[in-house]
């Protein structure tokens, strides 16, 4: 038999190799995030990294860039709706722009602490979210239950009711839900990478700052400020969210490692987050910083507006009640 009686042959297994169903090669996720390697959540990071490259038998690579070392987290996520490979721990005020139901997540004094806030974004209704994100921007969730602990005031005055910020520049993330969060405390809300905070504190271009304890400590800002009131406003739970096209790309298997492990993960960072904090506290005290509790009352009533000013008032209550265990 010649070779031109064996061409068809060839040429249809040729076919059949190039046009059936093929499998996902070895993939690299980059993961970025504007938290330090000394943050217990990049303890979570770690902890996912390691997971998928065993479970996955090497066949998915997760690198982390702590830092912002990708950049801001809205031009990663810019990347990510183009289908890049890259992944960015992203608070739900900078999904809203996309799926407005996300940014009731960032909404001042939804729920306390990190049990309840988890029922909500492991909820069948949460699930929806992720669902509708992805049809509106091509992001895709992996996890939600990053929970970074509740966010504090860090001001260079003491301040105990929402008057006292009347003309403080208070760097605050450029979410709608944040600014007017901020606004409604009686601060000027100002926008800016988190990592260019502790310069522009130097520099007076802003006078405070809110975040939680494990992100202020790590950014060094009691070098640049000298009060932390703990008005916990809100209660930072934070995702992470990768390229839905870039997902699609992976086998169903290497999908379900993916969400599988974050989701283990995100409560590695959470439960160690929650159980760095009055180490963190105490650390912050011994370098001269004034802490203060205070009755929050007078900003839980400032606040409150902000949910129906942002059309989340019948949405607060169905949350709270998921977040109750009701």
């Amino acid at each position: 038999m010649t070779i031109t009686r064996f061409a068809p042959l060839l040429f249809a297994g040729l076919f059949a190799v190039v046009a059936g169903p093929t499998l996902a090669a070895d993939q690299t996720l980059s993961i970025n995030t504007a938290l330090t390697t000394s943050d217990p959540l990049y303890k979570g990071l770690e902890s996912f990294r390691d997971a998928v490259a065993q479970r996955s038998n090497g066949t998915i690579e997760v690198k982390l860039f702590p830092n912002s070392q990708l950049g801001p987290d809205e031009d990663v996520l810019e990347q990510a709706r183009a289908g890049a490979p890259v992944a960015v721990v992203v608070d739900g005020g900078r999904l809203a722009v996309f799926q407005k139901e996300f940014g009731v997540l960032g909404a001042p004094y939804l729920a306390s602490g990190y049990d309840g806030i988890r029922k909500v974004v492991t909820s069948p209704l949460f699930e929806e979210w992720v669902g509708k994100l992805r049809d509106a921007s091509g992001h895709q969730v992996l996890s939600f239950n990053w929970w970074q602990g509740e966010r504090e005031l860090w001001t260079n005055k003491p301040v105990a009711t929402p008057a006292d910020l009347a003309g403080v520049r208070m760097r605050t993330p450029g979410a709608p839900v944040w600014m007017e969060t901020i606004k409604a405390m009686g601060a000027t809300p100002t926008p800016m990478p988190f990592a260019e905070v502790y310069s522009a504190l130097q520099q007076n271009v802003i006078d405070a700052v809110e975040a939680q304890l494990p992100a202020g400590q790590g950014a060094k800002l009691p070098e640049v400020t000298k009060n932390l009131t703990k008005t916990g406003h809100i209660n930072l739970i934070t995702g992470l969210v990768t390229s839905a096209a870039w997902f699609d790309s992976l086998t169903p298997e290497q999908q379900t490692i993916l969400r599988e492990e974050a989701l283990k993960a995100g409560d590695v960072a959470s439960y160690g987050t929650r159980d760095s904090l009055a180490a963190i506290e105490a650390d912050l005290k011994a370098q001269g910083m004034t802490v203060a509790e205070i009755d929050v009352t007078p900003f839980r009533e400032a606040t409150a507006g902000v949910y129906d000013t942002l059309g989340y008032g019948d949405l607060r209550d169905q949350l709270q009640a998921i977040a109750a265990g009701q």
